[in-house]
C-alpha cells in the first residue's frame, strides 16, 4: 500500500535530511576556518553546489523550466538573508565551540515560530508553544547567561538566528508557486556573486591582522586550496546543495512553527562533531539543556503527526502549487 501524505509527513522528514547536512557544513568550515578566507571557502561550496543542482536535482524536479519565476526579487532577498544569517554565523564560529555556536543560534526556532504567527498569520497551538519555550530553557541552561564573563563572539550566532528567521518566513510566503529546486538554485547564485564580490575586495589579504581570528577568517588572503583539501571542498558543496533543496522543502509543505523546533536535532550532532573533531567537551549542564531541547523538538514533531492521523490529514497544508 503506498504512502500517503497523512503517513508520511514530508516536510519534517526534509527537515531532519537538511539538518544532517547543514551539520556537516558547519563542521567542515570550521576546520577550514584557519587555513581559507571564509568567502573563498563559500565561493568554492557553492559553485560545486550549484554544479550538484543543475546536473542532478534541477532535471528530476521538472527541468530548467523550474527556473523561470515572477518573484525574482523575493529570491535575491531571501538569498541575502541567508548570506548574512552564515557570514555572521560562521564568523563567530571560528572563535567559539561548535557546540556553544549551534546552542546560541538555536534561538531561530523561537524567532520562526514568533514570526510565523505574526506575519505568516499560521495558528500556534499551546502544546506546541509550550515544547518551543521547553526548548528555550534548554537553551538558557546551556549558555548560562550571566554565569561568566561576556563573550561578544556570542552575539553573531544570535544574529545569525534573525536573519535565518526571516529567511524561513519568506520561503513560506513564495512556497506556494516556487519550487525547492528553484529556491535552492537561486540561493547558491547569489551567494556566488556575493562571495566573489568580497574576494574582488578583500582577497588580497592585507587586513588579515587586523582583527583577530574571527575578522581574519573574513578578510585573510585568497589562495589555491591544497590538493588535499578538494574532498572536504567538494563535501560542502554536496552539503549546502542537499540541506539547501531539503530545507526549502520542509518550509514549503510544513507550517514554519511545526518544521523549526525539528532543527534542534542539528545540536547533538553539533556536540558529536565537536567532541570527535575538535575535541570539544561540553559541560555537564550542556547535556541537560540538550535533552530539554531535543525533546521539544520531538514531542512537537510526535503531536502533529499524531493529530494529523487522527483527523485524516497532514501535518502539512495543502500541497502547494509549483511550476512546470
Amino acid at each position: 500500500m503506498p504512502h500517503t501524505r497523512a503517513t508520511l509527513p514530508l516536510g519534517p522528514i526534509s527537515a531532519l535530511v537538511a539538518t544532517f547536512f547543514f551539520s556537516i557544513n558547519d563542521a567542515a568550515i570550521k576546520f577550514l576556518s584557519g587555513d581559507y578566507a571564509l568567502h573563498q571557502i563559500v565561493l568554492t561550496r557553492s559553485l560545486i553546489g550549484l554544479a550538484i543542482l543543475l546536473a542532478i536535482i534541477v532535471p528530476l524536479t521538472g527541468g530548467l523550466s523550474v527556473l523561470r519565476t515572477k518573484r525574482m526579487s523575493m529570491h535575491m532577498l531571501r538569498g541575502c538573508c541567508v548570506v548574512f544569517a552564515n557570514t555572521s554565523f560562521f564568523l563567530g564560529l571560528a572563535v567559539l565551540p561548535l557546540a556553544d555556536a549551534m546552542a546560541v543560534f538555536f534561538i531561530s526556532p523561537l524567532i520562526i515560530t514568533l514570526f510565523s504567527a505574526l506575519f505568516l498569520h499560521e495558528k500556534i497551538g499551546p502544546r506546541r508553544l509550550i515544547a518551543v519555550a521547553a526548548g528555550m530553557v534548554g537553551v538558557v541552561i546551556m549558555i548560562q547567561p550571566g554565569g561568566g564573563s561576556f563573550n561578544a563572539a556570542l552575539l553573531l550566532p544570535i544574529i545569525a538566528a534573525v536573519a535565518y528567521a526571516f529567511l524561513h518566513v519568506l520561503t513560506r510566503k513564495i512556497g506556494g508557486t516556487e519550487s525547492a529546486a528553484t529556491m535552492s538554485v537561486y540561493i547558491q547564485l547569489v551567494f556566488i556573486v556575493i562571495s566573489a564580490t568580497v574576494g574582488l575586495l578583500l582577497g588580497h589579504g592585507k587586513w588579515e591582522d587586523a582583527g583577530g581570528d574571527m575578522l581574519g577568517f573574513l578578510m585573510r588572503a585568497w589562495h589555491l586550496p591544497a590538493a588535499s583539501d578538494w574532498w572536504l571542498l567538494t563535501l560542502l558543496g554536496i552539503a549546502s546543495a542537499g540541506g539547501g533543496f531539503f530545507i526549502s522543502q520542509a518550509y514549503r509543505l510544513s507550517e514554519a512553527s511545526l518544521i523549526a523546533p525539528l532543527e534542534y536535532v542539528a545540536l547533538p550532532m553539533a556536540v558529536g562533531f565537536g567532541i570527535v573533531v575538535f575535541d570539544e567537551w561540553p559541560a555537564r549542564t550542556t547535556w541537560l539543556g540538550m535533552a530539554l531541547i531535543i525533546g521539544a523538538g520531538l514531542f512537537v514533531f510526535w503531536r502533529e503527526t499524531k493529530v494529523g492521523t487522527k483527523t485524516g490529514t497532514s501535518v502539512a497544508p495543502d500541497r502547494p502549487r509549483t511550476r512546470r
